[in-house]
């Protein structure tokens, strides 16, 4: 098996081999992957690929993430099952990183979804070392593992308990993302705002689907600003999903607001239909943050720039710009697979 040094190094020559977006290989791949699933776009998937390559591939954020978790050589290895999500591109590749860091193999269910993407990532970490491959293995059934990681919806996830329920196990569902906004933003924060609501058609977990606004807030500014994002509108699947909700909400007589690309829809729910966001009023701060806590088993991050007690935030625009010690549910993934 490989040592620390050795997969740390590879994982850093995989970032060398996607320095350059635009080349022909990546090219290629980009397009078949965006005719496989056309949620998929070649702008979103470079941007995953991206932030793979700047956040999680960066030999000083590797580097860091081996010292905090004093990662060595005198690891057992295991077989580790995942079930990988594919809501948006490459989305499962972390997981995939955290079972090789730590030194376990990774028994893989691909999603339909993401069947090109992540296979071609592992292909080129493979080029960087032989011995690669053995930490990696596709399945169609997941067998003989160890402990599993698996990701999914609310009703999959009962399912994966009972499944995975005889080893240790990590098993993710529905979350997703709010915003909190003070009333006292620029126009460049609410811009931003947009980067976390509209990234990859907002159909990532960590994509903003609820705002929370002081009462009196004017939502006419928040459209204004918005409208930069006005093309989205041109993708068929969004516009397909938009055009659908507005009929479905004026069939149901229900009230919103919409303009050409966006609904915003008074809702306590959390989760929103593609191509609307939620709203709702806010009287003070405390009564928000226990509002916040009440629900955190269904939220994946707070955007905001206010100090909301008790709450981490991030930052607006930042949403979908996670740091490689940034774990989906809260739910320490490396601490995990180095206690098996």
């Amino acid at each position: 098996m490989m040592t620390i040094s050795q997969r740390v190094n590879s994982l850093v020559s995989l970032a060398k081999q996607l320095t350059d977006l635009t080349s022909a290989e990546l090219s290629d791949t980009f397009e078949k992957a965006a005719t496989d699933n056309p949620w998929f776009t070649k702008d979103n998937i470079k941007s995953s690929m991206a932030a793979i390559r700047d956040q999680y591939l960066n030999p000083l954020a590797l580097e860091a993430l081996v010292d905090r978790y004093k990662v060595d050589d005198n690891i057992v290895s295991k077989k580790v099952g995942l079930i990988l999500a594919g809501n948006i591109p490459m989305v499962g590749f972390h997981d995939i990183l955290c079972c090789f860091v730590a030194g376990h193999i990774s028994l893989i269910k691909y999603s339909d979804k993401d069947k090109i993407l992540i296979p071609f990532l592992i292909k080129k970490l493979i080029d960087t070392d032989a011995d690669v491959e053995a930490y990696f293995v596709a399945a169609d059934k997941l067998t003989g593992f160890d402990a599993a990681i698996a990701t999914g919806s609310n009703s999959t996830a009962t399912h994966f308990r009972y499944y995975f329920g005889h080893v240790p196990h990590i098993i993710r569902q529905n979350r997703n993302s709010i915003a909190v906004i003070s009333g006292h933003e620029t126009d460049q924060q609410l811009l931003a705002l947009g980067q976390d609501i509209f990234s990859y058609f907002g159909l990532g977990c960590r994509n903003v689907s609820k705002i929370f606004i002081p009462d009196g807030y004017n939502l006419d500014r928040l459209f204004e600003v918005l409208e930069a994002y006005k093309e989205v509108i041109h993708h068929h699947k969004y516009k397909n999903n938009y055009d659908y909700n507005v009929a479905l909400f004026l069939l149901n007589k229900e009230i919103f607001l919409h303009n050409d690309m966006l609904i915003l829809r008074a809702s306590e729910q959390i989760i929103s239909r593609i191509g609307s966001v939620h709203y709702q009023y806010y009287q003070n701060i405390d009564t928000l943050s226990e509002w916040i806590h009440t629900h955190e088993s269904e939220i994946q991050c707070v955007v905001t720039s206010m100090d909301i007690p008790g709450v981490e935030r991030v930052n607006f625009g930042q949403a979908q710009c996670p740091s490689i010690d940034t774990y989906a549910d809260g739910v320490d993934t490396m601490q995990f697979l180095l206690g098996l």
